[in-house]
């Protein structure tokens, strides 16, 4: 029998090609990576860009930092470099202007230091993720990057050094860069030009040896370095001989220390996973374990094979990656495999019993496990381990012992049908004696091997041919009746029937164990195709969850339950009615809070028949699906688990899309609100501003006309005036909030005095401020505001009559400011009873007020208008209760500082 070649997925090569157009449409990033600061990154960086400008490429310097080392300043004078942008208005800092390169857009783009932190107000918080537009954009990128700012040896590097870096790249920007350059220099070499003055200032490079440069420092990092970009390396070597060398003509190749064990049904098989655990240890390399699982492994008691998918358990918890294959040969599946994940060592066992008979086993043709792959594979290199007498069982590794108890009456059921097979044909065959040569006769024999071969098995079909030769000699080969034969030559008849036979119900039997694996994989796949098809079509939770545990119970043949958090993120089961488990909530509580599966087949309480598996979707942790198999053995065997992963990865997927789809309608719900009602409140002020505009005047009227006559209704025209009043600010309120809302506010800005702000909005709500005591404490020298004067002098106004409402008369209103920074800080404070209890955020929301049932009239629109303006101008606005000992409220909201223009010649 040959076997089929091997063929690529489809799938994988859909993939490989997507990714090959999503490379080529990206730009290419190259990263100078190092040990440490003063290895000569950025130089070595300069010096290939000075040569691939020589070759008229089309390169520029985005940003790179010189740290006033001359070296480096001189290597930048040659090549254009783009200008930078202020981090602020008015701010000395210099950072990469992200728009400026993306319009210049050169064919290499040079961004030093890609851990950067971007100051605030830029596009993108990280360095990492401006480069990362750029190569959206097409545009390769050139940068340098540290060791100890790598994410995952960010606390590594902290233990070692004792400082923890803050700015830090995740590993998969660096992992997918089309090309890094490790640039190393030695330790004293490094010690050395820190002392020169070439890396840090002389005062600065005392400190750094002292700390962070220390030689030991150094050397540990100088071996992170390297130690990760060899295993960048030898990943890139992974896929390069995945994608360009043909699967069955590449060999293994030895580049790394990377080990294979492949379990096997004896004892020793964890002595041998422990062995190549501490082998990988030892030269912390990758590991995998395996068990091939043949047609005659599957004869192998229920125990043995429990005790065999412990030790893949063993191997896993130990850092193994863990497969369990299946195939007719176990050696070439082991060859296969190696050289697929390039494994270049293998570890195998060896006992004195493995020496007996070396010729019987030669001419046999039964060699060891490790011979055949040896003949296979060459190439590969063996770890033995010496196994004990006591750890190798009593059959030999090519013939495992049988189930007893399952086996035996299958075998006698196939070896009956083998003898009533034999006795039919003999009797079919005998009237037709006459009429058919022997050669015909023998045809009618190997068909009835074949019809046992396939319905019993290969024992069966071994018996058939036997007793099918037996009779053929007995009841048709003169002399008839006798084993005796009268021509030689129907002996060789005898041996071709008998060989003809075995190889049939051997080949038979191994059809039988493909087919039984093939329909299994497909119906594992139908299963997943069938479950994503209707987890996609679910619209609530209550779908999802029946979809998901329906598919999990016929995967596992058991019970299935989901449980998802409610709103204090306490788990409790979806549909308890419906599903017979009644699952730990307890157990599985922990699950979810510490991602992490417990119960059955795990280091958490194992003992429980329940495993409890968390929902691990993008953004977060969803849920936890508690399941209780049939059979526990299945939630040991890796690819039954990794089917339930792959069904719980669906799963939270499914809840996560549900969750965002109702996100999303709420949202639109809560806009197309907002939106009604901004429409609404517009065309009422509109149309009430009219009315109540001349109502404030004829009131007026009427009061100077009551006034003349000395009239006692003068008061309560008065009062109708303030109310008209207050009500067309609400209603102005109303107006600009809409406006401000919908973006129809075109600022105005120019420069303006803060203190004739002040002045104004106090002289426009004096009657408001009439029993408060209002002052204005500005510093000399305050800087001009750059902003709308209407709109700022609104927010004044509001901030005031929000401080006049809400404290006793006498209170005193502040009005302060500073500039701190790139900002300038302007207070309106009080001494009042200060904030109500709750989150100050809230009433900066529109419609909202300190306490809902007071008296003190107000839609709560104020300080929701004051935000909106605030934030027009690029600022923002906060609410504090005042530090003890003092008391009140206090809102401060911040502006841009912008330096104002100098005053021309002779100008006033």
């Amino acid at each position: 029998m040959t076997d089929e070649p091997s063929r690529p997925d489809p799938d994988v090569l859909l993939n490989t090609a997507r990714a090959a157009e999503a490379r080529a449409a990206r730009g290419r990033l190259k990263i100078y990576f190092g040990s440490s600061a003063g290895v000569g990154k950025t130089w070595a960086m300069l010096d290939a860009a000075q040569r691939l400008r020589d070759r008229h490429v089309d390169i520029a310097v985005g940003i790179v930092e010189t740290h006033g080392r001359a070296e480096t300043a001189q290597q930048i004078r040659r090549l254009e470099v783009l200008p930078r942008r202020s981090a602020a208005a008015g701010a000395a800092q210099q950072e990469f202007d992200l728009d400026a390169a993306l319009a210049r857009r050169p064919a290499v783009l040079l961004v030093d230091e890609l851990a950067h932190s971007n100051a605030q107000g830029s596009r993108h918080p990280k360095r990492w993720q401006d480069v990362d537009e750029l190569l959206d954009a097409g545009i390769d990128v050139w940068t340098t990057v540290n060791v100890q700012h790598l994410e995952s040896l960010n606390d590594v590097v902290g233990g070692i050094t004792g400082i923890r870096v803050r700015e830090t790249v995740p590993d998969h920007v660096f992992d997918s860069a089309s090309e890094v350059v490790l640039v190393d220099l030695p330790t004293e070499d490094l010690l050395r030009r820190l002392r020169e003055g070439k890396v840090y200032l002389p005062e600065q490079a005392e400190r750094a040896v002292q700390n962070f440069f220390r030689k030991g420092n150094l050397m540990a990092l100088r071996e992170l370095a390297l130690r990760r970009t060899a295993a960048r390396i030898e990943e890139d070597v992974r896929n390069y001989r995945r994608e360009h060398v043909a699967l069955d003509s590449r060999s293994v190749w030895q580049v790394s220390d990377a080990l294979l064990v492949c379990v096997g049904p004896h004892d020793s098989a964890e002595r041998m996973v422990r062995a190549a655990a501490r082998r990988a240890a030892q030269g912390d390399a990758p590991w995998h374990a395996i068990y091939v699982e043949t047609p005659a492994l599957q004869r192998l008691p229920e125990a043995r094979r429990r005790a065999i998918l412990a030790t893949l358990r063993l191997a896993e918890t130990l850092g193994a990656t863990t497969a369990t294959l299946t195939a007719q040969d176990a050696p070439a599946a082991t060859v296969a495999y190696a050289r697929e994940h390039n494994l270049g060592t293998l570890v195998i066992g060896h006992s004195p019993r493995c020496a007996a008979n070396p010729l019987w086993r030669h001419f046999g043709g039964r060699r060891r496990f490790g011979e055949r792959v040896c003949a296979l594979a060459p190439e590969l290199e063996f770890m033995v381990i010496a196994l004990r007498e006591a750890d190798t069982p009593p059959h030999t590794s090519t013939a495992p012992p049988p189930d007893a108890s399952g086996d035996g009456a299958r075998n006698l059921r196939g070896y009956a049908w083998a003898g009533a097979s034999c006795a039919a044909v003999a009797l079919l065959a005998t009237p037709l004696l006459p009429y058919l040569d022997l050669a015909n006769i023998v045809m009618l024999f190997l068909l009835a091997v074949v019809a046992v071969a396939v319905t019993h098995g290969r024992r069966a079909a071994l018996a058939s041919a036997v007793l099918n030769v037996l009779a053929f000699d007995l009841f048709f080969v003169p002399p008839r009746f006798t084993f005796s034969v009268s021509d030689a030559q129907y002996l060789v008849t005898f041996a071709v029937m008998m060989a003809v036979g075995l190889v049939i119900g051997q080949l038979t039997a191994s059809l039988q164990y493909q087919v039984r694996i093939a329909r299994y994989r497909e119906h594992r796949a139908r299963n997943l195709f069938e479950m994503a098809r209707d987890l996609g079509r679910s619209l609530s939770l209550e779908q999802v969850a029946e979809i998901g545990e329906l598919a999990v119970e016929r995967a596992f043949r058991g019970h299935a339950a989901l449980l998802l958090p409610d709103a204090a993120d306490r788990l409790k089961p979806v549909s308890p009615g419906r599903n017979p488990l009644q699952p730990d909530t307890g157990l599985a509580q922990w699950a979810y809070d510490h991602t992490d599966a417990a119960g059955a087949g795990t280091d958490t309480l194992p003992g429980t028949p329940v495993l409890y598996l968390p929902l691990r979707a993008p953004m977060r942790t969803r849920g936890v699906i508690a399941i209780q198999p049939a059979n526990a053995r299945l939630l040991m065997i890796p690819e039954q688990r990794q089917l339930l992963e792959t069904c719980a990865a669906l799963v939270a997927i499914a809840i996560e899309r549900v969750h965002f789809v109702t996100v999303a309608q709420d949202t639109l719900l809560s806009m197309e609100s907002e939106r009604l009602r901004n429409s609404l409140l517009s065309a009422l002020s509109h149309d009430l501003r009219t009315p109540l505009t001349a109502l404030i005047g004829m009131s007026e009227n009427l009061s100077a006309a009551l006034a003349r006559e000395n009239s006692p209704h003068r008061a309560a025209i008065d009062g109708i005036a303030d109310q008209a009043r207050r009500t067309a600010q609400m209603v102005n309120n109303l107006l600009d909030m809409a406006r401000l809302q919908a973006g129809a506010v075109a600022l105005r800005q120019d420069w303006q005095s803060l203190e004739e702000l002040a002045g104004s909005a106090i002289r426009s709500i004096d009657s408001a401020l009439a029993r408060h005591d209002v002052r204005v404490e500005l510093p000399s020298g305050l800087p001009l505001l750059y902003g709308d004067a209407v709109l700022l002098e609104r927010v004044l106004v509001n901030l005031l009559e929000n401080a006049a409402k809400y404290t006793p008369p006498g209170t005193l209103i502040r009005i302060g400011a500073a500039r701190e920074h790139a900002v300038i800080v302007i207070d309106v404070s009080d001494d009042g009873p200060g904030l109500p209890a709750g989150d100050p955020e809230d009433l900066f929301h529109t419609f909202t007020r300190g306490d809902a049932e007071s008296s003190t009239p107000g839609v709560g629109l104020g300080l929701a208008i004051c935000r909106a303006i605030v934030r027009a101008h690029g600022g923002d606005i906060s609410a504090a209760n005042r530090q003890a000992p003092r008391h009140g409220a206090v809102f401060r909201w911040t502006l841009p500082h912008r330096d104002a223009p100098a005053l021309a010649d002779g100008a006033a």
